[in-house]
């Protein structure tokens, strides 16, 4: 793994995420905390907010940060998962695969091609997550061109 610090191994899939949702809310607590989500994300596109501690130290929080949460509030408002990763962040090759939503096979296919860089770690074909989703912008990009060329005809 690369130095971009801790990384978080227990995570939630999106696949697991509906029922850990049901499992563990009901319905009064999914819509407190969807109230709840429509205000933070209100405050946080306000302007200024401070962070407030248990023993009454503050800080102001940056407009990177509150915008940050804003757009987080707004996913978890329509039933999306959320995940913040570093930028760093080395991908196994079939978890690149699922992000791109490709085989496997298609994606070693990218990487040997070099249209998306890669590390290896030891045998292992590693994708660092800033790569691959500047890979796919490319990739999705030259489609939408070659959508309006087609249309355009």
């Amino acid at each position: 793994m690369g130095s971009g610090g801790p990384v978080v191994r227990n995570e939630l899939t999106l696949r697991d995420l509906p029922e850990w949702q049901a499992s563990h809310k009901s319905q009064s607590a999914r819509a407190a905390e969807a109230g709840q989500l429509r205000t933070l994300r209100r405050l946080a596109q306000q302007g200024s907010a401070k962070l407030l501690g248990e023993s009454g130290e503050s800080v102001e929080i940056p407009a990177t940060v509150r915008s940050l949460r804003a757009e987080i509030a707004r996913n978890m408002e329509a039933g999306k998962a959320v995940s913040v990763v570093a930028e760093n962040h080395e991908l196994i090759t079939r978890r690149a695969a699922n992000i791109l939503g490709v085989s496997r096979p298609f994606l070693v296919r990218l990487l040997e091609d070099s249209k998306v860089p890669f590390p290896m770690v030891g045998s292992h074909r590693r994708v660092y997550l800033v790569d691959l989703l500047t890979s796919k912008a490319k990739r999705d990009g030259a489609r939408h061109d070659a959508v309006k060329r087609v249309a355009l005809v």
